[in-house]
């Protein structure tokens, strides 16, 4: 079960199937004390969970009425993920709901709690040469001198996809895998990028940046709260899904009112 030469090399194919079998029972076992726990006390013990970058402005709109809700419980967030990562860490029971883009086919052991839909929006330092309360059209987008976040996370390959869509190619100058970076180097006046309307509702945009919700064609992504569905469920798990399953977040995905 476990391959040595002088030193750990790792472990059998049997060996890594027994530690997938011990997280399983521990995980059974920790239910089972945490339904305990609530009959006795309510809702107690950490919440964790993972979340993808792009949908991190969301989380805040679940864990503030989770904690009005549960004042015993605690709450860990990774915010920092890809889509892959959410549902490994989901699967080997390290997170207890993940937030990330729903497929239209989910994956085998996987229940989602639909959230809202994604949609962009183009920011543009000043008017970028659109009356305000106007849309921009996503070949608008690709003449404008962008920065973007890396190719390697799941939110920019969506917004190539939505070039690729209309028969364009996304060129940016500038990228990052940071979405607080995407949003400082607006400060400097020379890109425009493209953004969820959703962050917009959390982050402040910089003096000078206007928003513009893109059309033609108008994109969206459906985000969704998942959990796993094999196995007995948490009561942490049961708990944010109460409230996921109980908050309107559709208004994530418009412009604030202050912004139209």
């Amino acid at each position: 079960m476990i391959r040595r030469g002088n030193t750990f090399e790792g472990l059998t194919a049997e060996g890594e199937q027994i530690v997938i079998w011990a997280r399983r029972i521990l995980a059974d076992r920790t239910a089972m004390t945490e339904q305990i726990r609530e009959m006795r006390s309510g809702v107690t013990g950490q919440l964790r969970i993972g979340s993808i970058p792009t949908a991190s402005s969301a989380v805040s709109f679940l864990t503030a009425p989770f904690c009005e809700a549960h004042p015993l419980a605690r709450v860990h967030v990774a915010s920092d993920l890809r889509s892959d990562d959410v549902l490994r860490l989901l699967a080997d029971y390290e997170v207890d709901g993940g937030i990330t883009y729903v497929e239209d086919r989910l994956p085998e052991g996987f229940r989602v709690t639909p959230l809202f839909f994604e949609k962009y929006v183009l920011l543009t330092a000043g008017e970028g040469g659109f009356a305000a309360g106007a849309t921009a059209t996503w070949s608008d987008a690709a003449a404008m001198p962008l920065c973007l976040l890396d190719r390697s996370m799941q939110g920019r390959r969506l917004v190539d996809e939505a070039f690729r869509d209309i028969g364009l190619r996304a060129a940016p100058r500038l990228e990052t895998d940071s979405v607080a970076s995407l949003l400082a180097q607006m400060k400097a006046g020379l890109w425009a990028t493209i953004v969820p309307a959703a962050w917009l509702h959390v982050f402040a945009l910089p003096p000078g940046v206007r928003a513009f919700p893109l059309v033609q064609p108008e994109r969206r992504v459906r985000v969704g709260l998942m959990t796993l569905s094999r196995g007995p469920e948490t009561v942490l798990a049961r708990a944010v899904t109460a409230v996921a399953r109980g908050t309107d977040l559709t208004f994530l995905e418009q412009l604030p009112s202050e912004q139209v």
